[in-house]
């Protein structure tokens, strides 16, 4: 079973990847805020579907939730908001490294000082050590495509 979630994991991957490219090149024609909006309502209805047909929660548990739970979806909407008007500007692969870069160091702290009800696991050498790489690896993979970009405008002129 773990073997299959880590493949659903990888195509979630996959699939980020590949919207992160498509919001970026539709959001040139259709604006930024309405391609993250035609994203949320799409959203809406697929999952409004999936839950009648497949739901085995409590939708009115919302209403019970803690309001600090409830910010999950108002993070949700600024990820994908944020990620839409990074691509066109940084490329995909800048925005995908900054993205897990951005998750690994929040992770690390949440982790740390246990926040959220998760496990309490402190903060080591190897840890700071491989969030430091990753912040190296965003510089320069956005260095290279900054690079790659101002030769191909030069190629144009």
């Amino acid at each position: 079973m773990d073997t299959l979630i880590i493949l659903f994991t990888l195509l979630a991957g996959i699939t980020l990847s590949a919207q992160s490219s498509i919001h970026g090149t539709f959001s040139r024609k259709a604006g930024t805020i309405e391609t993250t909006f035609l994203t949320m309502l799409t959203g809406l209805v697929f999952l409004t579907i999936i839950i009648i047909f497949f739901g085995q929660g409590d939708v009115l548990g919302i209403l019970t939730a803690p309001v600090w739970q409830l910010s999950a979806a108002f993070l949700g909407t600024a990820f994908l908001l944020l990620s839409v008007i990074a691509v066109p500007r940084i490329g995909v692969v800048a925005t995908n490294v900054a993205i897990i870069s951005g998750q690994l160091v929040s992770s690390i702290i949440i982790d740390h000082f246990g926040w959220f009800n998760s496990l309490v696991i402190t903060l080591d050498w190897k840890r700071l050590v491989a969030m430091l790489f990753m912040i190296i690896a965003v510089y320069f993979i956005y260095q290279g495509n900054k690079r790659s970009n101002t030769e191909e405008n030069l190629d144009f002129q």
